[in-house]
């Protein structure tokens, strides 16, 4: 069985797939890089490193089966891929991956509100004692949308004490107080949540339904000197009503792991604020997640070579 990845980025997946397949049976792991016109012979997963999976290309591979690395799908032609019956899927966001993203959004938050960006400065202009930062405790932290990723993210931020309030479409759910929130919202209420809100953190996944959610009137809703974090997907913001907040300071700052584009252009004007710290798509990168992860996608490989049923199937 040839096993594809589609693209040229997250270069450590091929070691954490390797070692979580079985030794001794025909499974090969292919690297293309996405760009050549000649994808390897006999494609029969694909696997998307950031690479767009679109009609053309699986009408090119026809692939049995594209397995995302992780839970988001947005990458994939899925109305085509189920007219080609294709099949698709993903590997659910808990344990290793939900807990390294949670980890990581509050290491952004930190982040921006100690001011590191200009703390290094003045570490290499020889400073002390500056800037002052502002402490997490009592902050009001916004998680919109309470799902995987939401939850362990809930119980790493209420151990510094915050305010902890949520947005979902059903706010009197029996879920939601597995989150441990203060107040929680309905998704009409959004306006009304972000009113009091000092750190925003979307948890949601992207879909053709909530592209751009998160705007203008969102952001000039959250009081002045307001925080947003993104670690899951960079589409659900705004770019120019983002870009336009934190420009004219109504936003103190912005933690971004995740962007419209990926790779996005080093040299867009946003990266150049001072008051933004960006990461190139790590949240999930880390020992525990790419583990957890290769032994999904792994199973499922193995699944699919045995004819049996895949798990966490959308397609």
């Amino acid at each position: 069985m040839n096993i594809v990845l589609c693209g040229s980025f997250f270069p450590d997946v091929h070691y954490y797939l390797s070692k979580a397949l079985p030794e001794g049976q025909d499974f090969k792991i292919v690297a293309w890089n996405g760009s050549d016109k000649e994808i390897p012979e006999r494609a029969d997963v694909m696997i998307p490193m950031m690479h767009k999976i679109d009609a053309d290309l699986i009408d090119l591979a026809r692939p049995r089966l594209i397995q995302q690395w992780g839970s988001g799908l947005e990458g994939v032609d899925l109305s085509h891929a189920r007219r080609r019956e294709v099949a698709v899927a993903n590997v659910a966001a808990f344990g290793g991956n939900a807990d390294s993203v949670a980890e990581h959004a509050v290491l952004l938050v930190l982040a921006l509100l100690r001011k590191v960006n200009e703390a290094q400065l003045n570490v290499r202009g020889g400073q002390l004692g500056a800037p002052v930062g502002t402490p997490l405790f009592s902050q009001t932290v916004c998680l919109y949308g309470l799902g995987a990723i939401a939850l362990p993210l809930s119980r790493l931020l209420k151990a510094f004490g915050v305010r902890l309030v949520g947005v979902t479409r059903d706010p009197n759910a029996p879920k939601v107080q597995n989150y441990n929130v203060d107040a929680c919202y309905s998704t009409e209420e959004i306006l009304t949540c972000l009113a009091e809100t000092d750190i925003l953190i979307p948890c949601l996944r992207q879909s053709d339904n909530n592209a751009g959610l998160i705007g203008e009137p969102e952001l000039r809703a959250m009081p002045q000197g307001g925080l947003l974090v993104n670690v899951a997907r960079g589409g659900l913001v705004q770019y120019d009503a983002l870009f336009s907040a934190l420009q004219d300071g109504h936003l103190a700052g912005a933690g971004l792991d995740v962007f419209w584009r990926e790779p996005f252009d080093p040299r867009d004007p946003l990266l150049s604020l001072p008051n933004v710290i960006a990461t190139p798509h790590i949240a999930g990168i880390t020992r525990n997640s790419m583990r957890d992860i290769a032994q999904g996608v792994a199973e499922n490989l193995m699944r699919l070579h045995r004819g049996e049923p895949l798990i966490n199937r959308v397609v």
